[in-house]
Parts: C-alpha cells; structure tokens; sequence
C-alpha cells in the first residue's frame, strides 16, 4: 500500500463539479492499493499517518502528530504507475477494483477519515501547509 501524504491547510474534492468531501488544517492522503495488500497493510499504513509529527509545536518543529486534525482520502491507484520502460504507464502491480476499494474504505474508517469517490474522475483542490510531503509504504 502506498500513500502520497501532504500536509493541508484545506484540501477538497469534487466529482463532476460537486464538492463531495472538505477539510481545514491536516492532511490529504492519496492511496494507492497493490496487489497482495492486506487488511494488515491497511492498518499499519493508518495507524502510521495518524502517528506522523509533522505538525509545528511552539518552537514551530515538526513534532506534532494529527491530533484533532482532519483527513481528507482519495484513492489514487496511479502511485503504482511504472513509467521505468516507455513513455505510458503500466499499472500491473496496482489492485483490481474489487480488492482495492475494502482496503481503501478499511484505512479510512481507522482514520475516520473524509473521502472522495472510490474510481470516479476526481478534481482535487488543496492549499499545502509548507513544504510537508511524504511517501509512505506498508512494506
């Protein structure tokens, strides 16, 4: 499992020009779900954003985790893109629908997370919160 992390101010997500989901200040997740991703993968991967000190303290260091800030979710199965050979992606590696979407809504509800629509042609907006974005793998 992968997640494109990006600490937010606010972020949105619209589905044919309707606003679905909205946060204020914490983080906008875009997941990715691979082949042979487990409930196990899901919940690491959770527990581990939510645990992540990427919000300033007084001293104004990132060593505040999410706390009571909010997460904004949206699968993204094109972070298991491979572009290494030729110019058009291969998504071999990434999930079938039919797998990727109970481990999708698993890391959500862990994280009591907003969402965008599982495999619909999302737009995201976002206001990013300084320069905070990290890649994380469950394995």
């Amino acid at each position: 499992m992968r997640a494109l992390v990006q600490r937010v101010s606010r972020a949105g997500v619209s589905v044919g020009g309707e606003l679905v989901s909205e946060i204020g200040e914490g983080l906008l997740v875009l997941l990715g779900v691979g082949v042979g991703d487990s409930d196990r993968d899901a919940d690491w991967l959770a527990d581990k954003v939510r645990a992540l000190r990427v919000f300033p303290d007084a001293d104004s260091r990132m060593n505040v985790a999410l706390e009571d800030r909010e997460v904004l979710c949206v699968s993204q199965f094109t972070l298991y893109g491979d572009a290494r050979r030729g110019n058009r992606p291969s998504y071999v590696t990434a999930a079938p629908p039919e797998t990727a979407e109970p481990l999708y809504e698993r890391f959500c509800q862990r994280l009591a997370a907003r969402r965008g629509v599982f495999g619909a042609h999302m737009q995201i907006e976002l206001v990013a919160d300084g320069p905070v974005t990290l890649l994380l793998e469950s394995r």
